[in-house]
């Protein structure tokens, strides 16, 4: 499973973040520079990545916290409300079904308590009208192929990605996602979630998150788009990876628990990069450098209970998980992977970046041992870690 998340904050508390760390409107044209200036030329012919976007839960929810219209056990029926749904049951830990969901949705309807309310339908309802203005913006502004041209570019040139991805947009899910990407096989309307090489790759937006990017549609937009980025890259990477001999040949083999976090730790540390590059030029501002000591301190101690024979499936399964599933700065495997891939494109160059999507995760680690290895001063991997991924090259 891939997330996004991001710390769990009041919508003032996330504009005076957004503000105070990215400067969005710089942020804002650096975005549409990139779309108006031509790029260096690359040869990413072979890159064909579509998005087949999917209104029809956002629409129809927006439709019923209107209260005139909309039947809620047809809006909880549609594919993009059971990935939310399941999702959010997920991440909750706790048991969510269909009659949860409709409950929660008939309540938004006639605008009775939520209780609880695991899907923030309350949140999203008070937002309504900014959801309804960012539902025309995405089908008027060419939203997919802009996402697209983005992703492209991090890719290895000639590398061969065919694929249609669906995107489901909702306008509920869980507090601390906005989007996120899944291998979905489809039981009639059902979702069973699947490992890697399995199944469909789909993304689902949460577009009652994404409100709270800024006060002006222009910002909820451009913000938008790079989180989408972000999934597209995971969905793209998922597609590359299943047509790749050196990604089958990896999956082929026997890996172990810490294996698993080094895979994710790349995968996410690349998007959560691209996401940097997006929305800071790649900068780390303010208080970041003590969050990134922080980041690397977990992922070396959590990387060598993972290594140990004593450590039970449960926390295993844990460890796993909140390395990307918790709030933006405990996700200590996308954290230290985005700074790993941050150093290497700084110290190596994009090439070399790209050059660890065609091969693999201890490649990308190897890379990093250099890159210590020249920068004693960056965030470093303990002795345990840097053994075995030698051991392993």
């Amino acid at each position: 499973m891939r997330f996004r998340c991001f710390a769990n904050k009041t919508r003032a508390e996330l504009e005076r973040f957004i503000r105070m760390h990215f400067r969005p409107l710089a942020g804002i044209l650096f975005l549409l520079v990139l779309h108006i200036l031509p790029l260096p030329a690359q040869d990413y012919a072979q890159f064909n990545v579509f998005l087949d976007q999917n209104f029809a839960s956002a629409d129809q929810t927006v439709e019923l916290f209107g209260g005139l219209s909309g039947h809620p056990d047809q809006v909880a029926r549609l594919r993009g409300s059971q990935i939310a749904l399941a999702t959010t049951e997920y991440l909750a830990q706790r048991p969510l079904g269909f009659e949860d969901l409709e409950q929660s949705l008939e309540a938004a309807k006639y605008n009775q308590s939520q209780g609880d309310d695991p899907f923030r339908i309350g949140e999203a309802r008070s937002n309504v009208g900014a959801i309804k203005e960012l539902l025309v913006a995405l089908r008027q502004r060419n939203f997919g192929q802009k996402v697209v041209s983005t992703v492209e570019q991090l890719f290895p040139p000639n590398a061969r990605v065919t694929t249609r991805i669906p995107v489901y947009f909702v306008a509920f899910g869980h507090q601390n996602i906005d989007a996120y990407v899944q291998r979905i096989i489809w039981r009639g309307d059902t979702p069973q979630f699947v490992g890697e090489g399995q199944g469909e790759v789909t993304i689902v937006v949460n577009l009652s998150k994404a409100v709270g990017y800024g006060r002006e549609l222009d910002e909820r937009f451009i913000w938008l788009m790079s989180v989408v980025a972000h999934e597209v890259f995971h969905a793209a990477f998922g597609a590359y990876k299943d047509t790749s001999p050196v990604w089958r040949q990896y999956y082929a083999m026997r890996h172990t628990n810490l294996d698993r976090l080094f895979d994710l730790a790349h995968n996410e540390g690349i998007a959560y990069y691209l996401t940097l590059i997006q929305r800071t030029r790649g900068r780390l501002v303010m208080d970041w450098p003590d969050r990134v000591r922080t980041a690397f301190a977990d992922f070396n101690r959590n990387s060598e209970e993972l290594l140990s024979p004593r450590t039970s499936p449960n926390r295993i399964a844990d460890l796993i998980r909140t390395a990307n599933t918790s709030e933006y700065w405990q996700n200590y495997g996308a954290i230290t992977g985005m700074i790993i891939a941050r150093q290497i494109d700084n110290t190596f160059g994009r090439a070399a970046l790209s050059e660890t999507i065609a091969n693999g995760p201890i490649d990308f680690f190897l890379k990093y041992i250099e890159v210590m290895k020249q920068q004693t001063d960056y965030p470093q991997l303990s002795p345990t870690l840097v053994q075995y991924i030698q051991q392993r090259r």
